[in-house]
């Protein structure tokens, strides 16, 4: 149902394409000898594992009507885990994941770690199942190079257009990328920028891709209200999250100052002591709109667990 197309990159890595660019042409020549010809499968699939982004995937979905009560919109950010290379229950949590967005009738999905596997395509497979427009990109590994990929997408009950990507690390990376999706949504009020995003464990790439996201996001958004949600991979005490907490609202915090926020629970063994954390947050930069924040909760699928994330939702209104 849906075709590969470009989508609009800023500020790529330099040296990224180019660099790819350059060292796929060497290793056409180098396996043209026959020495090096029993080599090319594994090669081949390194290549495709390091090609950069370019070809990503809008999908084409219809709205339904019903869910348009009020003016509200219901934002719903999730990890949704791909458990590489055992995939683990995954269709069975998708189904779990879809019941839980068609019970909160969502509007607007930020999501990370969207699977490509030989039996499963996660992005066609959810817009298939809600309905829903959505735009995806790759993030790491390669579907037709080595049989898997994961990344980014956003899925809207609304029109989706101008979908962008933003590579986050500092430097080029060919095996390991941090990335932020956005596009832009036709609300029935306002045309809403939204972004989903994956940022590293490491606490200095982390803190540098904060920066980098918040100079983006704001240099896209303009004076426009904007939504970015998703997998942040640091607790919400470090320096980064107090940073983007002074222009950005924390919608989870706006409405519960003092409740637990833990996202992620991470045991190294089966009777070990669970380490807690909330590495998953929606936020919202107000622009020249006037907006309340209605509801923002954590939550579980109903016929769990979809995920080893909790899911963020929120619901905002234009006053």
């Amino acid at each position: 149902m849906a075709e590969s197309s470009d989508i609009h990159h800023d500020a790529q890595p330099v040296g990224g394409a180019s660099y790819f660019a350059k060292l796929s042409r060497w290793v056409r020549r180098v396996l043209r000898h026959s020495i090096f010809r029993v080599l090319s499968p594994v090669i081949g699939q390194t290549l495709s594992v390091v090609e950069p982004n370019g070809r990503e995937t809008p999908g084409k979905g219809s709205i339904r009507a019903s869910y348009r009560r009020d003016d509200a919109i219901t934002v719903l950010s999730a990890n949704l885990w791909h458990d590489w290379p055992r995939h683990r229950h995954l269709l069975q949590r998708l189904k779990a994941f879809a019941r839980l967005v068609e019970e909160q009738k969502v509007d607007i999905l930020l999501l990370q770690e969207v699977a490509r596997t030989p039996d499963v395509r996660t992005d066609q497979w959810l817009a298939e199942r809600l309905n829903m427009a959505y735009v995806y990109s790759r993030a790491n590994g390669h579907h037709k190079g080595i049989g898997f990929e994961e990344g980014l997408a956003v899925f809207s009950r609304f029109p989706l257009k101008t979908p962008r990507l933003r590579h986050l690390e500092p430097s080029f990376r060919p095996f390991v990328r941090r990335l932020v999706l956005g596009a832009e949504v036709e609300t029935p009020r306002v045309q809403l920028p939204v972004f989903s995003v994956h940022l590293s464990l490491l606490p200095s790439h982390n803190a540098a891709q904060v920066q980098l996201l918040q100079k983006w996001v704001n240099s896209v958004a303009g004076k426009r209200s904007a939504l970015i949600g998703g997998d942040f991979n640091v607790n919400e005490h470090a320096a980064q999250i107090a940073d983007m907490r002074q222009t950005w609202l924390d919608v989870y915090r706006h409405i519960h100052p003092k409740k637990d926020g833990t996202t992620h629970e991470l045991r190294l063994f089966s009777r070990g002591r669970a380490r807690r954390r909330r590495l998953d947050y929606i936020f919202f930069s107000p622009g020249d709109h006037r907006w309340r924040v209605l509801e923002a909760r954590h939550l579980d699928a109903p016929d769990g667990p979809h995920s080893d994330h909790r899911a963020v939702l929120a619901r905002i209104a234009l006053d």
